[in-house]
């Protein structure tokens, strides 16, 4: 992996991504306290990068900010956050207001949470959240608003509900396909008969998760995202953890659905009835694709591309479900080293059996350098046996890749920015339906 550097990077800052799941919380408003220029440079790149998803009510070029200037850097910002705060209370329709510090408000050391605790001592219902640009990428920014809502906004000392859990992992914009995964996840949860409280979606409340508390279990479905926020959930309301990987298609949503209900000691006879139910309509709705499957010949060997959630999650679909051989899997985030022996751990044991090679490499140009140390394009053997026909499955940003190899292309994970997204996903059964969909769909486009 390339340790100094970061080559055509696949985020922002830690504030632009505790902006975006500020924006994401139902009802709630950012107010930035950063140097102007921030908000912008967020909403182009997550404009670049959603699928188009920008802006949104005090989201994007219309978030409220105190745009520091020079007299702010000499004198001190504090007084123009307590402007800013004010006006935005006044002006902007919110249930919840969270400021997020940039870069030079902690360089200079305003104590944001001195002016926060002025209005909140008013009845305002604000809190504060440390998350200058420095401290992280964009993934970190998620987290630093968990972390905010644990400590400042969740209710304290509410009785456990039984059945009752909180879904964290998804990361709003970062993973263009935020709405429809949670929703996707959501609804395998909801075949078990909990009560599910996502967060992000449009089914979502503040005052649900005001109580979240009251869950029994805290499910994250990333070894990355969201794990600090979880360990500092269950030190300050005592609910546990599950640590599961992005439940893409039939495989690993029979596994998701197997562990949390022996997690929460679920009945076993009416799992498998679930299972079966989801496992049956999945292949009954995927058969009539079969016959064209075999006859022109649909298989396809592929690189994969992205984050800690997808890379893990496409693969395995891609040889656990759809029969594909993903020969090498790149994680472009930069990870731990107990992240990256718990990401090898996802995919060390497909249930194919099928040995993919992952690689952690932050710098996109060199995806294919590394395809041709695995697969070298000149063996000196009688019959070569070429890396085709191919697929190329990742972001944007390697569809010079896929030219490369004379491969189709799929965007899914950030950037993406040759693909419209609202509401689609690819978690659960359907969202694997959703993904085999797409896959084929790129395979005969051009036939």
């Amino acid at each position: 992996m390339s340790e100094h550097f970061v080559e055509r990077a696949r985020f922002m800052c830690s504030l632009g991504g505790a902006v975006g799941t500020v924006t994401a919380l139902p009802g709630a408003i950012p107010i930035l306290h950063s140097a102007s220029g921030c908000a912008g440079n967020f909403a182009w790149t997550q404009n670049g990068g959603s699928g188009l998803q920008v802006g949104g009510y005090c989201g994007s070029l219309t978030v409220p900010s105190s745009n520091m200037q020079e007299n702010e850097v000499v004198f001190g910002g504090e007084e123009r956050l307590r402007e800013q705060i004010a006006s935005t209370l006044k002006v902007m329709d919110g249930e919840l207001y969270v400021v997020l510090t940039g870069c030079v408000p902690e360089m200079i050391g305003d104590d944001i949470f001195a002016v926060v605790n002025e209005f909140r001592d008013e009845g305002a219902p604000i809190i504060g959240a440390i998350t200058g640009g420095f401290r992280g990428n964009s993934y970190w920014g998620y987290d630093l608003v968990l972390q905010a809502l644990v400590k400042d906004f969740l209710e304290r000392g509410l009785p456990k509900v039984k059945g009752k859990v909180n879904l964290w992992g998804i990361v709003p914009y970062m993973d263009p396909f935020w709405r429809g995964n949670l929703e996707g996840i959501r609804r395998l949860l909801e075949l078990l008969g909990l009560e599910v409280n996502s967060f992000f979606t449009a089914d979502d409340s503040l005052e649900a998760i005001r109580r979240a508390g009251e869950a029994e279990l805290n499910i994250v479905v990333s070894d990355i995202y969201g794990q600090e926020a979880a360990r500092q959930f269950q030190e300050r309301h005592g609910t546990p953890y599950l640590t599961l990987p992005l439940p893409v298609g039939p495989s690993a949503s029979e596994e998701f659905l197997r562990l949390v209900a022996a997690k929460l000691a679920l009945d076993e006879s009416m799992v498998q009835g679930v299972i079966d139910r989801e496992k049956s309509r999945y292949y009954k709705i995927l058969e009539p694709l079969t016959d064209c499957y075999n006859d022109i010949d649909l298989q396809r060997y592929a690189v994969v591309v992205g984050d800690g959630n997808y890379a893990v999650a496409l693969s395995r679909f891609l040889a656990d479900d759809l029969g594909w051989l993903p020969e090498l899997t790149v994680c472009t985030d930069q990870v731990k080293e107990e992240e990256k022996v718990a990401l090898a751990g996802r995919v060390e044991k497909l249930a194919s059996g099928y040995k993919t090679k992952l690689v952690f490499e932050t710098d996109a140009s060199e995806v294919l350098g590394h395809l041709n140390r695995h697969w070298p394009r000149s063996r000196g053997e009688k019959f070569y046996n070429a890396f085709s026909p191919a697929f190329v499955v990742g972001s944007s940003l390697e569809r010079e890749l896929a030219l490369q190899l004379g491969a189709p292309h799929l965007s899914v994970s950030f950037p993406v920015a040759n693909r419209a997204v609202l509401d689609r996903g690819y978690t659960g059964f359907s969202g694997g339906l959703r993904l085999a969909e797409d896959l084929f769909s790129a395979v005969v486009a051009n036939r």
